[in-house]
């Protein structure tokens, strides 16, 4: 695979689910339901294994949780 695609396929960004879910007293099976997603796609996106995430999804996920979407989503620079 090329330099240039494996720069793309690799992300800075970090998923503060875990937190925000501990914070909150909720479970990932709870927040699910919530949310209307799966469980499977919680977790994929609270390991930072996700590769996109739906505006709809961030948007249930903002109201849910009662956060913004920098409470959720953070990034980090490059060493």
């Amino acid at each position: 695979m090329p330099a240039e695609t494996e720069a793309h396929d690799t992300h800075a960004i970090t998923v503060h689910l875990d937190r925000l879910l501990e914070e909150r007293g909720m479970t990932l099976t709870e927040l699910a339901d919530r949310v209307g997603v799966t469980v499977a796609n919680l977790s994929i996106l609270k390991n930072g294994r996700a590769k996109a995430i739906r505006f709809t999804t961030l948007t249930r996920l903002c109201e849910v949780l009662d956060c913004q979407p920098g409470d959720l989503l953070s990034h980090r620079r490059a060493e």
